[in-house]
């Protein structure tokens, strides 16, 4: 016995892979969002002035990424800077 594929299954079955997608890019970004933080929360979080983690980025003891002008701060080295 054969069995057709239709356009409806053909649509269904988009609809399910791309149903799976978004759901896997949401937690993804979800994921990396709590990865990395503005400099204002890695202040807070450090309890430090915007000078004291500027000079904590120049000499090389933060990691960070500056995206469109802001800078971003690993927060994993943010917890782990004084328990060294």
């Amino acid at each position: 016995m054969e069995s057709q594929i239709t356009k409806d299954d053909l649509r269904l079955f988009a609809q399910t892979i791309i149903g799976e997608l978004k759901d896997l890019l949401v937690k993804q970004n979800k994921e990396t969002s709590l990865d990395w933080v503005k400099a204002k929360v890695a202040r807070q979080l450090l309890s430090i002035s915007p000078a004291s983690l500027q000079t904590l980025r120049i000499n090389g003891k933060l990691q960070y990424r500056k995206i469109l002008g802001s800078y971003y701060y690993n927060r994993k080295e943010i917890e782990n800077l004084f328990s060294k």
